[in-house]
């Protein structure tokens, strides 16, 4: 095939290269977005050598080609001057992603975290040392051994938006060092200084800006880095190419910093200041409902930074009343994050998870529980809601009990010397009784509360094949088949062309296809043979068996669109595989709730020998993953 002539006649016969707005590509198909429709000459295009079927539907062009798709989608972009874009680079798949919005938050402000993680492990565990020393009396504050390793301790949390500028700027697609520039803005000494006074400030002389504390704080940042990719891309766009060195630069820094300090900034600390109110307006008429939303929430407070909004509270309590019942929920949740993580260090087979979990853990239940949070408890997702549930039961039993502490600190084990009440508490009525319930709502309650929902979950998530089998440790003894043997991909029921719902699949254009309605989804290879192609999101792979026939597996109907949410692929290009062996786990219910049907085909689309017809066992009937499919 000339995959370059068949892309010329493409670009002629769609209207040419200005009436493309987009181009993507899938397992098989050229998936244009066109200007208009009407210009495409799709009855020429149908009968142009190398192109399968055309397809306009989903406000997409789709022009199928089969295999050989990546090699004529490079020719297309060499022609049309167009820029490449991943495989999955959908302008419609945003349209058809149909999850709730915080679960795309959790996912976007995850990716945005994972890059730092490394870096507040290490800070983490510093911390929860240095409290351990100061408590066991082998370290005093002030001295310059604890300044010195404080400073250790705290640099990557005061610097936090320089941390998340430089992983946001990868998230955003803009310039990192310009991103990195902007987060100095909000950390620079003379800038701190200036925005803790007490004189009106303002920029250029007419734009007001709002005092506020930047270090260690989160949404400003992610607020302004945001900002600035949009202004850079714009300024790319409009800059002249022979000053874009310098004017992309200068326009994203002016323009993103003046945004960041008069708008977005104030944005995030009014955003802290409404959770402040709410929280002293639930802590004043109902007590006991503070510390259990604090146990439930706080996870996503941390992840979002606005738990910074709750330490005032709590330090102007200690402060004025010398007692606080605010703050108080973080301890059953930062044991239960703790407790979440140390569970999945337990259950799961794989060392790298094991160690990740069981430190990021024992850092936890100390107090400091990003590390366990981004690392193990939002990857898995379901130690997250296990954290949730121990966290809400300990902090609804302190409410109950109407526990305070006394003296602030990093909520985990090592500041529970903060619950025994001083001289001024027992004057006011507290008794060792408040050191007890804060012992057994923070701590046993909360650990054994979510070390039980995290094991029930896990068995849950093996049980519908959603962890990694290096995760479980489970690996499947696959029955020997001879090599010009077909398998069921995926267990379900087997059904026939006039059963499938995607048009291309059931005219067998590309060959002799069947299909399966799957029960389950982990999808495996259906014959023995090598993976010659397989997409990273997951929707489709290809096969090529030992007696020289290749299959196309294709999981779903138009599932490119979900852009690889759901699908884990398991294996790699050249990977030798067996009949039966998993290549992809799919989250079925993810694909129905997108509005995607699931059924999974199999297409003969090179035999070995040609023109041959494979004879199959019956349709209609309930087969099992590596059941024989051809007779």
């Amino acid at each position: 095939m000339d995959y370059k002539e068949l892309a010329a006649s493409i670009l002629q016969n769609i209207g040419g290269a200005g009436n493309v707005k987009g181009v993507v590509h899938c397992a098989t198909r050229l998936r244009f977005t066109l200007k208009d429709d009407s210009q495409a000459k799709t009855d020429a295009i149908k009968k142009t050598k190398g192109v399968l079927q055309v397809v306009n539907a989903g406000g997409q062009y789709q022009i199928v080609i089969g295999p050989d798709v990546p090699q004529v989608y490079q020719e297309v972009l060499s022609l049309g001057g167009f820029e490449a874009s991943a495989p999955v680079d959908d302008p419609d798949a945003e349209k058809a992603d149909s999850r709730s919005k915080l679960s795309i938050l959790l996912e976007s402000i995850a990716s945005i975290f994972q890059p730092i993680i490394p870096a507040i492990t290490g800070a983490g565990l510093l911390k929860a040392l240095m409290a351990l020393f100061v408590w066991l009396g082998w370290l005093k504050t002030g001295t310059q051994t604890y300044t010195i390793l404080n400073a250790m301790a705290d640099a990557a949390f005061y610097f936090m938006p320089i941390l998340l500028a430089a992983s946001c700027a990868r998230k955003f697609k803009c310039n990192q060092g310009n991103a990195l520039a902007l987060a100095g803005v909000l950390v620079y000494p003379s800038f701190v200084q200036l925005m803790g006074g007490k004189d009106a400030i303002t920029f250029l002389g007419f734009l007001p800006v709002t005092h506020a504390n930047y270090a260690s704080s989160v949404i400003p940042i992610i607020l302004g880095v945001w900002f600035m990719s949009i202004v850079e891309h714009w300024v790319q766009k409009i800059s002249p190419r022979a000053i874009k060195f310098f004017s992309v630069p200068l326009v994203s820094l002016i323009v993103g910093a003046t945004a960041t300090i008069t708008v977005l900034g104030p944005l995030g600390s009014w955003a802290s200041g409404l959770i402040n109110t709410l929280f002293t307006w639930m802590n004043a008429t109902i007590p006991w409902l503070v510390p259990t939303i604090v146990g439930i929430f706080s996870p996503l407070l941390v992840m979002t930074g606005t738990h910074y909004g709750l330490i005032p509270i709590g330090t102007n309590n200690l402060a004025t009343v010398k007692w606080d019942s605010v703050v108080i929920g973080m301890l059953p949740s930062n044991v239960a994050q703790g407790a979440a993580g140390l569970a999945v260090a337990v259950r799961s087979k794989n060392p790298d998870t094991k160690q990740q979990a069981s430190s990021a853990g024992l850092t936890a239940v100390m107090g400091i529980t990003e590390p366990v949070l981004y690392g193990v408890n939002m990857r898995f997702t379901f130690p997250l809601y296990a954290a949730m549930i121990g966290g809400g039961l300990g902090g609804l039993y302190m409410g109950l009990t109407r526990v305070a502490r006394f003296a602030g600190g990093s909520p985990g084990l090592l500041v529970l010397p903060g619950y025994i009440p001083h001289a001024e508490a027992l004057a006011m009525g507290y008794t060792m009784t408040n050191f007890m319930n804060a012992v057994i709502g923070g701590v046993v309650i909360a650990f054994v509360g979510a070390w039980v929902a995290c094991n029930v979950m896990w068995d849950i998530w093996a049980r519908k094949g959603k962890l990694d089998p290096e995760e479980t440790g489970k690996t499947e003894e696959l029955p020997a088949v001879a090599d010009d043997v077909i398998v069921a991909a995926v267990s379900g029921s087997f059904i026939g062309p006039d059963d499938i719902k995607d048009e291309m699949f059931s005219q067998q254009t590309m060959g002799q296809t069947v299909a399966i309605e799957p029960s389950d989804g982990v999808v495996a290879s259906p014959a023995n043979g090598k993976i010659e192609m397989i997409f990273e999101t997951g929707h489709a792979f290809g096969i090529r068996m030992n007696d020289g026939t290749a299959l196309l597996i294709h999981i779903g109907v138009d599932t490119v669109n979900l852009k690889g949410k759901g699908f884990t692929v398991l294996k790699k290009q050249g990977d030798t595989v067996k009949a039966g062996e998993p290549v992809v786990r799919v989250d079925l219910d993810a694909v129905k709730s997108a509005g995607y049907s699931p059924q999974t085909m199999i297409v003969i689309t090179e035999p070995a020998r040609e023109d041959e017809l494979i004879s199959f066992i019956d349709f209609g009937q309930t087969v099992t993953r590596g059941d024989k499919l051809n007779k």
